[in-house]
C-alpha cells in the first residue's frame, strides 16, 4: 500500500479532471498545521466554497458500487465484509480498477500525529491518562483486524501478492499501511447530513476550529458543498476552517484527530471500570450489561460544576440481598435468555438505568453511598497513576530525544487536563460522599452492621475454651 507523493501543488488539476470545485479558495501548506484552506479571491453570494461531486463521496455506499465494477474487489469484500471502506479506493495494487481515489490517496500524509501511530516509546508518554487503555485496546483490535482480513482472502488468488508477504518477508500491504489506513480515515472523515459517515476529497484538507468560519452540507444534487458560515466574515488569505465537534474531550481530539483544541468549551474523560472481583454475580452482570463498564466525568471548562455518569456502578453496587435477581428463562422461539429482576420485575430492557430503579426504595440511599464511593475509588486510582507517570524518567523509555515535541506537547496537556479534573470531581464526590454517610437509613444500616459484627465476635469468644493454664 505504500505509494509515492503528489505535491499538492498538482491537486487543482486532479480536482478540476474529477468535477470538483473551489473558485474561492485553495488548499496550501499552513504552518504548523500541514495542509489547510485560505480565501484566494473574491466571494460570490450563493457560490459555494467548495463543490465536491457525489460520485467522489466514499462510504459504504461507495464501497459496494465500486464492487459492481471490480470483479477482484467484489471477492475480497464478500470474504472480508465492509472492513476496507478506505482501502477499497485507495490499495495500489496489480489488480482492481483504477479511480480518482487512487491518485488522491498520493496527496495525503503519510503519517497522521494520532497515537496509533505514535513509537512505543512515544505511547508510554500516554500512561496514567484515560488513552493508555483506549489506545493499546485499539492497536490490538487493527492487528486483529489486519490478520483477519489477511487470512479471509488467503483464498483468493488475485489478492495473495497484496496482502500476504513475498519470500523476502516483505508486500505490498503492511501492518503499518493498514494502521495509517485507519487514521486517515478517523481523522477525515465527515458526519454527512443524508450520507452519514463519508470521507470527501478536498473537504477533507479543512482545519478545526471552535470559531468556524465554515460549513459543510449535501444539496439537491448530493454534492457536498462547503458554505460560509452566515455569522462569519472571511479575509483574502485567511484560513478557512470547519468545527470538527466543540463537545468532543481532549482525548477523543487526540485520539481521532492527533491534536489538542486549547479552546475546546469542555472537559472530560471517560475511564474502564471494572466490576468487583469477589462478586458472584460479575459474569452475570457483564453478559447483561453488554456496554463496555465505564465511567464519563465532565465540566464546561472554566467551571467549578461537574457531573459524573457510570451506570455500570450502579448495576455492579446492586446486590440478591437489595432485591437483584438473575433468571434464565426460555423464550416463544425455544431459545434461552438471560432476564435480570428487580424487585421481582423484568428489567432486563432498562439494565442501564438503575439509577432510576433504586430510586423508590429504601435501600437507594446505601446504594448510592456504594456508587459514590467506587466512583471516587476509581478516580483516585487514576489520578495517582496520572501523577506518578508524570516524570519521564519514571517511564522505561530509550533515548528521550527521539521523541517527536508534538507528542509530548499533547501527552502533557492530556496530562495536565486531566488531572485537573479528576482532582475537581474526586473532591466533588467526597462532599457528595459525606452527606450519604449522615443520611439516617445510612447511619441506621451501619449501626445495624456494627451490632451485629459485636454479637458474632461475642460468640466466638464464648465458644472458646476456658484457659485454666
Amino acid at each position: 500500500m505504500a505509494q509515492p507523493g503528489l505535491p499538492i501543488e498538482a491537486l487543482p488539476a486532479w480536482a478540476l479532471l474529477n468535477g470538483i470545485t473551489f473558485p474561492h479558495v485553495k488548499v496550501t501548506n499552513i504552518e504548523g498545521k500541514g495542509f489547510g484552506v485560505v480565501r484566494d479571491g473574491e466571494l460570490q453570494p450563493e457560490v459555494p466554497l467548495m463543490t465536491v461531486p457525489n460520485s467522489l463521496v466514499l462510504n459504504v455506499q461507495a464501497v459496494d458500487e465500486y464492487a459492481k465494477e471490480d470483479k477482484n474487489f467484489k471477492q475480497l469484500l464478500g470474504a472480508v465484509g465492509h472492513h476496507l471502506v478506505l482501502a477499497s479506493k485507495t490499495h495500489q495494487a496489480p489488480v482492481g480498477v483504477s479511480n480518482p481515489w487512487t491518485e488522491y490517496i498520493k496527496f495525503l500524509p503519510k503519517t497522521v500525529l494520532v497515537p496509533t501511530l505514535w513509537t512505543e516509546d512515544e505511547r508510554l508518554l500516554l500512561r496514567g491518562t484515560s488513552l493508555e487503555s483506549a489506545v493499546n485496546a485499539k492497536m490490538t483490535a487493527i492487528t486483529a483486524e489486519f490478520d483477519a482480513v489477511r487470512e479471509a482472502a488467503s483464498s483468493l488468488p488475485s489478492w495473495n501478492d497484496v496482502l500476504w508477504p513475498y519470500e523476502d518477508g516483505n508486500s505490498s500491504a503492511s501492518l503499518r499501511s493498514w494502521i495509517l489506513l485507519d487514521a486517515l480515515y478517523r481523522s477525515r472523515v465527515l458526519e454527512l447530513p443524508k450520507s452519514g459517515e463519508s470521507m470527501v476529497p478536498c473537504i477533507d484538507m479543512i482545519n478545526h476550529s471552535t470559531r468556524a468560519s465554515a460549513y459543510y452540507d449535501e444539496n439537491a444534487k448530493d454534492e457536498v458543498v462547503l458554505l460560509p458560515r452566515p455569522d462569519s466574515s472571511i479575509s483574502p488569505g485567511e484560513e478557512v476552517t470547519i468545527s470538527y465537534g466543540d463537545a468532543k474531550p481532549a482525548a477523543e481530539m487526540l485520539f481521532s484527530y492527533g491534536f489538542i483544541d486549547p479552546e475546546a468549551t469542555v472537559e472530560s474523560l471517560v475511564l474502564p471500570l471494572e466490576p468487583f472481583e469477589d462478586d458472584p454475580l460479575a459474569k452475570a452482570k457483564l453478559f447483561a450489561f453488554k456496554d463496555l463498564p465505564k465511567v464519563l466525568v465532565a465540566r464546561d471548562k472554566g467551571s467549578s460544576a461537574v457531573s459524573w455518569n457510570s451506570p455500570f456502578a450502579y448495576l455492579m453496587c446492586v446486590n440478591e440481598e437489595d432485591g437483584l435477581d438473575f433468571r434464565v428463562l426460555q423464550d416463544s422461539v425455544g431459545g434461552r435468555q438471560l432476564r435480570v429482576f428487580w424487585r421481582e420485575e423484568d428489567v432486563t430492557d432498562r439494565i442501564g438505568d438503575f439509577e432510576t430503579l433504586i430510586q423508590n426504595y429504601e435501600v437507594s440511599t446505601l446504594i448510592k453511598l456504594r456508587v459514590v464511593t467506587v466512583v471516587q475509588e476509581r478516580l483516585q486510582q487514576q489520578l495517582e497513576r496520572a501523577q506518578s507517570s508524570a516524570d519521564l524518567a519514571s517511564l522505561p523509555i530509550g533515548d528521550v530525544d527521539l521523541m517527536r515535541d508534538e507528542c509530548r506537547q499533547a501527552a502533557s496537556l492530556l496530562r495536565s487536563i486531566e488531572t485537573d479534573l479528576l482532582k475537581v470531581v474526586i473532591d466533588d464526590l467526597e462532599k457528595e460522599r459525606r452527606m450519604l454517610l449522615a443520611d439516617e437509613n445510612v447511619v441506621a444500616y451501619l449501626g445495624s452492621m456494627e451490632t451485629a459484627e459485636a454479637d458474632l465476635v461475642g460468640e466466638e469468644a464464648s465458644n472458646e475454651p476456658d484457659d485454666f493454664s
